[in-house]
């Protein structure tokens, strides 16, 4: 038959098969039920479900979410999840029954989760995108979707709905961990790195998956930073800012978008055909698959309030754009009644039943279904994989502050006391979206300082003083004895993302694990846990102020989902390390930084307000957004792009050449950069552009470059940048890119604020 021979074009294949479906096939194929509940594992083996041999029986399922996802929503843990190997194999095995068992014979889509790696069992657990992009490092970022992309697809997993674009402009909401910060540019670049990481070289290959952008769009700019609140937002900013990610991704190839949940200026996103259609489909070529976010079409006619009913908001998300929903409830209960009722016509399924059969044939499922086991074994959590976990760690954590140089510590340096909630428990430095793992393959910082000192474990004193967000204080006084007893005070501090991945508590006596009958969570970040404010949770803060209170030297690490605003801790500390979640190797990884063995080179990708009450704080703000409040001025305690490192580097001899060139030419920037202190260290150049005159307000400074390079003490380097249209353009006033003539200020430094500028003339044609 024509659809089953490769040698037919990709688009033959696709109009073949969609001639021999029947309506009730073509819906299937744009449900995605949650794969977990299809099979239920015993001892290893999976057994399908009744429920799924009838879906497939009766006309069957275009896709699965979540196969081998595993966390508390799913109820699979470690006991009862499936290794590398097993998952592999139940993967096989459902897609075997899939083609087997249908009358066409089309194999289903595995679609999983895998926003700092799979979230599955045995997969390596990455930094999550805050720390990511806090990385500045786009081929290091490349690399790891790769990983990615050889651990998923190695067990059949062949979409995963990442990366998260969203364009943070409030921290306060749950999901900036999330995301790779508040800037466009620094977005998209990454945004281009991940389509081509985890797509790779061709979608047929085995170490290829479908790269799904999220959330279009304006996901981050919502009311009082919480989750899904309406967007107010102008056309003008949309196309310039929160689009910008998604257009770079979509021309590097990107074949799947989900849209927000959010509406914008009373449009949901779900069913905005000017988003889906006018701009995705028409001006930027998009011909891959949209696809819904978990609970979106129900959202319609319960949330939004925008649709009658469930029939209703079925046929709207779909006659918007949408070809396939995620969960599949509405769709599967709806669009074959819209028909029959002729509120739908067939053509519009038709349209999103191509674009889904399109992306399987390019991704080889009907010429190589299946999955190999033993590869997987090999691939997954690899040596190799966890190394590169480490690397991307440390190169994400962002040293905030060191006074007096008192970091790195010296190895010699006697006791050195651990302290705090984050310092012991590996969920909370993982993020959200994060399978359950073994004790074992978690390193804490405990554990990290404590491979520091194997000889001496004498040397290293613990105790968790607190949790997260209980108020309870029992656990000070064990705190103070330790700190008592120890020449340095190490205190881990922060939030949490962590479920309830039923790890009983601790004793905040001995810092033990117990059992109890009581559930603690100490969540304070993640998916729906949106603040009010950006201080630590629980009693914190007062335990470190009482360990200050001895005297010794205090360093603060950070670990959390989102910038913590103590300016306490920030005028008392000696030194503060930013982690965010640093994932499974992010105990080593900060060991590492504090004593030297690795020297810190992240960079701010989001401001750090002094105060909640001068959100929003994002650095490119226009230049009328005010100076200064009644009790302070506007800036942030760490502006963007801000980070230092253990040498010191200085910036000479910009150069803007030609100074002068018409609207659509091109100068090249170079500056000297030089490592003027006595350890090697990489240093991330930034340049900005700023517009001094516009028809239409601009930002006071856009990042519009960067570069990662690493020197030797004395070392120099010349950075070049490229400064044409793209650097120089922005959103006119008939809402097309334009480059308007006049002076340009070209700033090139070490973050936002601290820079070098010159002028570059634009003259009109």
């Amino acid at each position: 038959m024509i659809y089953k021979d490769r040698n037919n074009s990709t688009s033959e294949r696709v109009e073949h098969l969609l001639s021999l479906m029947t309506l009730e096939e073509k819906i299937g194929q744009l449900i995605q039920p949650f794969g977990w509940q299809t099979y239920e594992n015993k001892d290893g083996k999976i057994e399908l479900t009744k429920e799924f041999k009838e879906q497939v029986k009766n006309g069957g399922i275009g896709s699965l979410y979540g196969v081998l996802r595993a966390d508390p929503w799913t109820g699979v843990t470690i006991e009862t999840g499936l290794s590398p190997e097993e998952g592999a194999e139940a993967v096989n095995e459902i897609q075997r029954y899939a083609i087997e068992h249908s009358r066409l014979g089309i194999p289903i889509l595995i679609g999983e989760e895998c926003s700092h790696g799979h979230m599955a069992i045995g997969a390596t657990v990455f930094p999550v995108p805050l720390s990511l992009g806090s990385t500045w490092n786009v081929d290091l970022y490349r690399e790891m979707c790769r990983a990615v992309a050889r651990e998923t697809r190695s067990q059949g997993g062949a979409a995963t709905y990442s990366p998260v674009l969203d364009v943070v402009r409030d921290p306060r909401w749950g999901r900036t961990e999330e995301c790779f910060g508040e800037d466009a540019y620094l977005i998209s670049e990454l945004a281009v790195a991940s389509v081509e990481g985890l797509q790779g070289e061709s979608l047929d290959q085995e170490d290829s998956v479908v790269a799904t952008l999220k959330h279009f769009v304006g996901y981050g700019s919502s009311e009082g930073g919480r989750n899904a609140g309406p967007v107010h937002m102008g056309k003008r900013e949309l196309l310039e800012v929160d689009m910008l990610p998604f257009k770079k991704a979509v021309e590097a190839g990107a074949v799947s978008i989900m849209p927000a949940y959010n509406e914008i200026d009373g449009m949901p996103c779900t069913t905005n055909r000017e988003l889906l259609q006018d701009i995705l489909r028409t001006e930027w070529g998009f011909d891959g698959m949209v696809i819904t976010d978990c609970g979106a079409i129900d959202m319609l006619a319960t949330g939004h309030d925008t649709a009658e009913g469930g029939l209703d908001a079925a046929v709207q998300a779909i006659s918007a754009g949408i070809d396939m929903e995620m969960s599949g409830e509405m769709f599967g209960k709806y669009l074959l009644e819209a028909v029959r009722q002729e509120k739908l016509d067939t053509s519009i399924v038709d349209t999103a039943v191509r674009r889904v059969l399109n992306l399987k044939f390019k991704l080889g499922l009907f010429d190589s279904p299946y999955a190999d086991p033993k590869n997987a074994a090999k691939v997954i959590g690899s040596e190799e994989h966890t190394a590169l976990a480490r690397k991307i760690a440390g190169e994400g954590i962002v040293l905030l502050k060191n006074e007096g140089k008192i970091l790195p510590l010296s190895k010699a340096s006697g006791k050195i006391a651990v302290i705090g909630p984050n310092a012991d428990v590996g969920y909370n430095q993982l993020g959200d979206y994060t399978s359950p793992q073994p004790s074992s393959k978690v390193t804490t910082v405990l554990g990290g300082i404590r491979s520091k000192f194997a000889e001496e474990p004498g040397r290293v004193l613990y105790a968790p003083g607190c949790r997260i967000k209980d108020d309870s204080k029992e656990g000070f006084d064990y705190a103070l004895t330790c700190a008592k007893d120890a020449d340095t005070v190490v205190m881990v501090v922060g939030g949490s993302s962590a479920r309830d991945f039923g790890e009983g508590s601790i004793d905040l006596k001995t810092g033990a694990s117990k059992v109890t009958d009581h559930s603690w969570s100490d969540m304070d970040c993640g998916e729906g846990i949106d603040r009010m404010s950006l201080k630590l949770s629980g009693v914190q803060l007062e335990l470190i102020q009482e360990i200050y209170k001895l005297g010794k030297p205090l360093v603060v690490v950070y670990i959390n989902g989102r910038p913590i605003a103590e300016p306490w801790i920030e005028d008392h500390a000696h030194a503060i390390l930013e982690a965010w979640y640093p994932g499974q190797e992010g105990g080593h990884a900060i060991a590492d930084i504090l004593f030297g063995d690795v020297n810190p080179s992240g960079k701010l990708t989001i401001s750090i307000p002094k105060h909640v009450g001068q959100l929003p704080v994002y650095y490119n703000g226009k230049r009328s957004r005010g100076k200064r409040y009644l009790e302070d001025d506007s800036q942030p305690r760490y502006p963007f792009g801000y980070g230092l490192s253990y040498t010191e580097f200085s910036y000479s001899n910009l150069t803007v050449q030609p100074e002068v060139i018409p609207a659509y030419g091109v100068a090249t920037v170079t500056v000297e950069v030089t490592n003027t202190g006595d350890m090697e260290g990489a240093e991330v150049v930034q340049m900005y552009i700023s517009d001094t005159v516009s028809v239409i307000t601009r930002p006071a400074k856009e990042l519009k470059g960067f570069r990662k390079v690493t020197l030797a003490p004395g070392e120099s380097t010349t950075v070049e940048f490229t400064v044409g249209a793209e650097q120089l353009e922005y959103i006119g006033l008939d809402y097309k890119p334009v480059v308007e003539p006049g002076e340009f200020r070209v700033l090139v430094g070490k973050h936002v604020n601290d820079t070098l500028h010159a002028t570059l003339i634009v003259q009109e044609d």
